[in-house]
């Protein structure tokens, strides 16, 4: 059973997660904060050193929720195939997915922290990584069983798929037109047919 403080904690974390992922570390303000939370800034930062380390644990909360999304994607039986198929399945919904969250944020903390929050810039790199490091895994054990050939080592083959599917969530998010998410995995799913 969790103490009350570390209840607070978690409620704080959930709470400014959204708030943070939709309007950057930058653009979100203590009042914004304070509003969401319903506490006051001396209760925040009881818990919190800064709003620096406020904006990394909200962001690692999202990026757990997208990390352990992506282990059940990837942990239904079947093939390397099936795996991938379950993947664009996934990011088909990802806006959907996302919504609570504030967005993507991969994309939203990635771009928002690149020049003005180090920490977050480098958090953003990490969960990139280990989504790429998912999909590698699921495409090297599909190489050594056999199942599917592809043209570059799995680790490559991981970020450019990983790059194309990013790049359709920015268009989508950019736009407000998920056409662009949505043409563009039905694109991969056939590039993964026709590729693997």
């Amino acid at each position: 059973m969790s103490t009350k403080a570390e209840r607070t904690t978690a409620y704080i974390i959930e709470t400014v997660a959204p708030v943070f992922n939709k309007h950057g570390y930058i653009g979100t303000s203590m009042s914004d904060l304070t509003e969401a939370t319903g506490l006051t800034k001396g209760a925040l930062y009881g818990n919190f050193e800064n709003k620096e380390a406020l904006a990394l644990s909200a962001f690692e909360y999202n990026s757990k929720i997208l990390l352990n999304a992506l282990d059940d994607v990837f942990s239904v039986s079947g093939t390397s195939l099936d795996k991938l198929a379950n993947l664009t399945n996934f990011y088909k919904k990802y806006d959907v997915f996302t919504l609570p969250m504030g967005g993507c944020p991969v994309l939203n903390v990635g771009v928002d922290a690149q020049h003005n929050n180090k920490l977050l810039a480098a958090a953003a790199r990490e969960t990139i990584k280990e989504i790429e490091g998912k999909i590698a895994l699921v495409l090297e054990n599909g190489v050594n069983k056999e199942e599917i050939k592809i043209p570059v080592t799995p680790l490559q083959f991981a970020k450019q798929l990983y790059t194309m599917i990013q790049g359709a969530i920015a268009m989508s998010t950019i736009t407000s037109d998920r056409k662009y998410l949505l043409n563009t995995i039905t694109y991969l799913e056939v590039l993964i047919k026709r590729e693997l």
